[in-house]
């Protein structure tokens, strides 16, 4: 019932086209597809199935980056409207639900759930700047996906310790040095052995990804798969 009544009060905009009733009308919803194109998160170069290259595979690296949808003007400003103001929690739905079927459609992935040793964790944020947006975007999107899958969200295992620069705003050689050091892992025990599916939102050149991926190894996982909304190619 209030939920109800906060809508008649507060009603629902189409992200897309301010069409009233929800948050993705059945327009735009219908220009969203899933990703097709891959590429390997150490060198950069095309992979055809998402998975990092044998050649490029190492004991600390991680092992394949999977984006779920392609990255075009919709998804763009779905996703600028989730992070930045008005700051659109209520987005997680959504885009839970296309994470989630992006992952269930993909048969490395379901492969790999099949085993009953993946968990999944979202890219941290650092305190500092998830106090000012109030929440991170990664977690609320794990916790979502980890729910639809029947599992226990996993929280704090992963966290950040240095508030860097946004990625975003640099050249790809200096991501690598920009996010160096800025994880680590809270509560090792719980990862041991584990497959981890690290969560989110966006991926550009893999470096954020890759980072976390050095450290979870580093701490005793086993497999480490990047699963990101989308693909913003530099």
């Amino acid at each position: 019932m209030l939920e109800v009544l906060w809508d008649f009060i507060f009603p629902k905009r189409c992200v897309g086209c301010k069409k009233f009733g929800s948050y993705l009308c059945a327009d735009c919803f219908a220009k969203l597809s899933f990703a097709q194109k891959y590429f390997c998160g150490v060198c950069g170069h095309p992979s055809y199935n998402g998975l990092t290259h044998p050649k490029c595979l190492s004991r600390y690296c991680i092992d394949g980056i999977f984006p779920i949808l392609n990255y075009h003007g919709l998804l763009k400003k779905i996703l600028y409207q989730y992070k930045y103001n008005p700051h659109l929690a209520d987005l997680t739905c959504v885009l839970g639900d296309f994470l989630y079927e992006g992952i269930i459609q993909n048969e490395i992935l379901t492969g790999e759930i099949e085993k009953g040793n993946a968990i999944i964790l979202p890219v941290p944020l650092h305190p500092s700047r998830q106090k000012v947006r109030g929440y991170n975007q990664a977690e609320l999107l794990s916790e979502y996906v980890s729910k639809q899958f029947g599992a226990e969200p996993s929280r704090n295992i992963l966290t950040r310790r240095k508030n860097t620069s946004p990625q975003f705003r640099l050249p790809k050689e200096l991501r690598k040095q920009n996010i160096k050091g800025a994880f680590w892992v809270k509560n090792n025990n719980t990862i041991k052995n584990k497959t981890v599916f690290l969560i989110d939102d966006i991926v550009t050149t893999g470096s954020t990804l890759s980072e976390c991926a050095n450290v979870l190894k580093r701490a005793g996982t086993g497999k480490v798969f990047g699963i990101a909304l989308g693909h913003e190619e530099k």
